[in-house]
């Protein structure tokens, strides 16, 4: 037979273009419009509704930047199509390739009865199934313009992301607004076609399947009056039948699908569009599930659920009838979907805290997985705190983003700092937004890593990023596939219906330890750096307000702000979204996101300045409270008392130019440069900068990635650097124990001020940066004189180790790495730490010398500053502040202490009450607490979170200042843990055990 196969396909497409699609709806009949234009930021739906529009046709240009415009179309049903399906077709003006990043819109009934969402692959309204003739329509839309910002030349710079500098310019042109019949038959023939087409594109040529649908299709096309296709779409369906009926082969792939619409918190829109986003989305997906009674959806993010119950009520009604019905299911367990590298111990411990608490207060339902789709890696500390929160899956995809090397399994346990497993999936459909089509469907079976031990996978299906969800075609299509020779299988299963068969069949699947890197997105430990400092002050603001107000609380009855704290917690925790603190969000964004972090900060401090006075009492005694969980100047962890008599650090004139400072411990040397080119540890009679080297280095390198722009940073950058070496003043500080440095470059200005704190082995450097560069990277460089063949990061509840060589391309792709408090390095005797107030990029590298010594210097370089111009093309400009400090002769514990001790600076309070004893204490520094607090219940119990911080196993011993009756372990949320032996109690003392880096929550009865 000859082969006229590309024959047959190339008739497939073109009769499907021009010929089958455009006859779906045979007849219509135009609405009338008008339009309303809402002054300034979206109105209640109430007066949307009331107000008066005036008329606007079709082809009218509609809608400033970020603009809401109210319409309403009305219009008449033929009677002459009576018994007919009908459906209202209102084109905003969409690009279908563009769902959830352009206009949108939210259909209301005139009674305020919201409809269903209106987006580009989504632009109908159901009338009547069948109609009687002769109904009066009237439907309302709510059309959000927001402006395309992600085009199809993408990443290039637009003030578009901003209400401020967006300008007026009407962004859409509106397109259909129709009355309209829809031809069933015509629209399941256009599944049949598209289904059995995509289908046998992914089959081998060879294959008998592939060649016996390109045969039926011939036919079925043949059966088509292309003057006619209404007339005859059913006979044309008839010839596809024994195709579509061919049962799927017993070893056929086995995909659970489950609908989902992945909304971005905020990215190329603010957070007030997501909280309209989510209620277009979830008005279709409650009306889809009444439609589809197969259908199961599945949203995350409990931020999102609270916003349609607070905003959307009668959205909210049909979304917990179908949370009963089980089929709109509560996902992830956590309140966003967030970022995991920089949040911290308690952040990420509260991410899960404050989601399953919103799903077990509103649904009493509790989930097993954390869903986290398209976060930019995962940090070493996060299995831990998954089991924690009492979860036990963990689903994402994004790693399958990695640049450079494929990550060798999609179905594993996950392996975390301290030995907790957990049980881990990556859909190798390698997309969170499935459509049901034939070329993701064979990517996942041919794709999946674990065939001959496993079988079964998830996809994700429906529009996501800017929200949209599943399409009535998309079912469709997975009832084609439900069962199909050719194909992989399609069901569609709730979350925690896969993860059970997929463990089932694969209990001892392979295992990986340590992070989850994403080789890809690196730059967002940097970007926006205002916002990631108003994220790591919040996490120790926070940390502040619950321990001395449960403090003041046990103490002196102070009233526990409950609802102030839970409230800002969410407000934290919101910002800490995979867009927002990774920095890769539009201008407006970051803009609010700075007002907020400011706000924070001031209820946070007004809370810990009224409870630090309630247990200062009156007086003139200076105090001074210490916040950080080791002892400090004298004063316990969480303690108050007098301040303690430090030493002094001497400074004078450097031989040669510029300065040393020498406090006994160590002395530093800073040549005219205003570089440090000697820290020599005086008790270990050792030099920690490497020779030749200089310290306090700034160095600028080009950032222009290929794609990307406020994601990534690429290997190349580090082709051209500039060493920012010239000094326009290097003079003595104020103090008598710091130097100041100034430099200029570019349109930038450098301040720093270095300082050797009297009586501790730490060299401060606080540097302000009045930043005017474009497309640059500024690091900051600390060349050691230390062989070190890996170096340690903290992350959460605990710290991790990566190689300082590249070796293997996986080690070479940690270019650009995460940290929070500290990095630190050591060979045996000696270590070095680098700590820091709010930045997180960081990279370490090592070259050995080829002269002198011949030693290996490894050099530690902080990243402080970007300048992308997408989306936000202003990102950073302006004046930031940084304090890092040097810590020679450090050990691991001096590293956690000095990260510790940067981030919470003393506060000193008058009073009279002499001392303020710590509420709770512990008798080793190994044993770091992160959160002192009063049980969530409102129950009085005092909550104490505690972990093993230097890698080891520790006995240690905590001592409540307060009569204890009771003690328990329990989970994050509190609860105690049947499973877990209560630890000994002896009056007021309390014995713990903990491995190394092992997380403990215990709950405190009072008496």
């Amino acid at each position: 037979m000859h082969d006229d196969r590309n024959l047959v396909e190339a008739r497939l497409k073109r009769v499907l273009d021009e010929r089958v699609r455009p006859a779906l709806y045979p007849e219509s009949v135009p609405l009338e419009v008008a339009v309303w234009n809402a002054p300034g930021e979206p109105v209640p739906v109430e007066e949307g509704l009331a107000a008066e529009p005036r008329p606007i046709e079709v082809g009218a240009r509609w809608g400033a930047p970020w603009g809401t415009s109210w319409f309403r179309v009305t219009g008449t049903v033929p009677k002459e199509w009576a018994g007919k399906t009908v459906e209202a077709i209102l084109d905003l003006g969409f690009d279908e390739n563009m769902p959830g990043f352009q206009c949108e819109g939210l259909v209301y009934r005139p009674d305020g009865t919201p409809v269903k969402g209106l987006n580009p692959r989504n632009q109908w309204v159901r009338v009547g199934a069948p109609v009687e003739g002769g109904e009066r329509v009237r439907l309302h839309i709510e059309a959000a313009s927001n402006p395309v910002i992600l085009d199809y030349h993408p990443f290039v710079p637009t003030p578009l992301g901003d209400k401020d500098t967006a300008g007026s310019e009407p962004q859409y042109t509106l397109a259909r607004m129709d009355l309209a019949v829809l031809d069933e038959t015509v629209w399941n023939l256009v599944l049949d076609l598209e289904v059995l087409g995509e289908l046998m594109a992914e089959l081998p040529v060879e294959s008998p399947r592939r060649w016996e649908i390109l045969r039926a299709v011939d036919k079925a096309l043949d059966a088509i009056d292309l003057q006619d296709v209404n007339g005859t779409a059913d006979a044309a369906r008839s010839r596809l039948t024994e195709v579509l009926s061919a049962p799927a082969v017993p070893s056929a792939h086995r995909i659970s699908a489950v609908g989902h619409a992945h909304i971005d918190s905020a990215w190329l829109w603010p957070l007030r569009e997501t909280v309209r986003k989510v209620a277009r989305t979830t008005s279709n997906m409650t009306a889809l599930l009444e439609d589809e009674p197969d259908f199961v959806f599945a949203m995350s993010q409990a931020q999102q659920w609270a916003w349609v119950r607070d905003h959307r009520p009668e959205v909210w009604a049909r979304v917990k009838k179908a949370v009963a019905d089980g089929r709109f299911v509560p996902a992830g367990g956590m309140w966003v979907e967030s970022d995991t590298n920089m949040p911290g111990s308690e952040a990420m411990a509260r991410q899960f805290v404050h989601g399953k608490r919103f799903f077990l207060d509103e649904f009493g339902v509790e989930n097993d997985e954390a869903w986290l789709p398209d976060t930019f890696g995962f940090a070493a500390g996060l299995p831990q705190i998954i089991k924690a929160a009492g979860a036990k899956y963990l689903l994402t995809q994004k790693i399958s983003w990695s640049q450079t090397n494929k990550f060798p399994h999609h179905t594993f346990r996950w392996e975390g700092i301290d030995g907790t497993r957990i049980f881990t999936h990556f859909p190798p459909v390698d997309t969170y937004n499935c459509s049901m089509k034939g070329s993701e469907i064979a990517h996942a079976a041919k794709n999946f890593k674990d065939k001959g031990v496993a079988r079964h996978s998830l996809a994700p299906t429906g529009w996501g990023d800017g929200g949209g969800g599943t399409t009535r075609e998309m079912v469709a299509k997975a009832a084609r596939l439900r069962n199909l020779e050719g194909s992989a299988t399609v069901e569609w299963e709730p979350p925690h219906a896969f993860f059970e068969k997929a463990e089932a069949e694969n209990p001892a699947p392979p295992v990986w330890v340590g992070e989850l890197y994403l080789e890809l997105h690196r730059a967002t430990l940097t970007s926006q750096a205002k916002t990631k400092q108003g994220n790591r002050r919040s996490e120790h603001l926070l940390r502040e307000a619950e321990l001395w107000a449960a403090t003041a609380a046990v103490r002196a009855g102070f009233p526990y702000p409950y609802d102030d704290l839970d409230r800002i917690w969410k407000t934290v925790l919101l910002h800490q979204f995979h867009d927002i603190l990774p920095g890769s969000s539009i201008a407006w964004v970051h803009r609010e996101a700075r007002a907020t972090y400011d706000k924070v900060a001031d209820e946070l401090n007004t809370i810990i300045e009224a409870a630090q006075r309630t247990l200062a009492g009156e007086g003139d005694t200076p105090l001074v409270f210490n916040s950080a969980p080791h002892a400090r100047a004298g004063v316990p962890a969480g303690a108050a008392a007098s301040p303690a008599t430090e030493g002094r650090t001497g400074l004078t004139p450097r031989p040669g130019g510029g300065h040393v400072l020498d406090n006994g411990l160590l002395r530093v040397e800073i040549d005219e440069r205003g570089l440090v080119v000697s820290a020599y540890d005086l008790a270990a009679d050792r030099e920690t900068i490497a020779p030749g080297g200089a310290g306090n280095l700034l160095q600028l390198h080009p950032d222009f990635p290929n794609m990307w722009d406020a994601w990534d940073v690429d290997e190349f950058y580090r082709n051209t650097v500039t060493d920012l070496t010239d000094a326009e003043e290097v003079a003595p500080g104020d103090d008598g124990a710091s130097v100041r440095v100034v430099r200029s470059f570019g349109s930038s200005r450098v301040t720093q001020v270095l300082t050797l704190v009297p009586g501790q082995r730490r060299l401060e450097v606080d540097t302000e940066v009045d930043w005017h560069e474009t497309e640059k990277f500024l690091k900051l460089a600390f060349p050691l004189d230390v062989h070190a063949e890996r170096y340690a990061s903290e992350t959460q509840f605990g710290h991790f180790h990566r190689p300082t060589h590249t070796n293997t391309s996986w080690e070479a792709a940690k270019f650009e790495a995460c940290n929070h408090r500290f990095v630190h390095l050591e060979e045996p005797g000696f270590g070095v730490a680098v700590v820091n107030d709010s930045t997180y990029g960081h990279d370490v590298t090592r070259t050995v010398r080829t002269d002198g010594d011949a030693g290996t210097t490894t050099t530690v370089r902080v990243s402080l500053l970007r300048a992308p111009r997408f989306p936000d093309p202003e990102t950073d400009q302006g004046v930031h502040r940084f304090r890092h400090a040097l810590v020679p002769g450090a050990g691991i514990g001096d590293a956690v202490c000095e990260g510790w001790r940067i981030n919470l600076p003393e506060r000193r309070v008058t009073g009279g009450a002499g001392e303020v004893a710590p509420l709770v204490a512990v008798d080793r520094d190994a044993v770091v607490v992160t959160a002192v607090k009063l049980a969530d219940d409102g129950s009085g119990d005092v909550v104490v979170r505690f972990h093993e911080a230097h890698g080891g196993r520790v006995r240690a011993t905590l001592t409540a200042g307060f009569a204890v009756t009771d003690v328990r372990v329990t989970d994050l949320l509190e609860r105690p843990l049947a499973d877990a032996e209560a630890p000994g109690l002896d009056g007021d003392r309390i014995t713990v055990r903990l491995r190394p880096f092992q997380l403990v929550t215990l709950r405190l009865k009072r008496a």
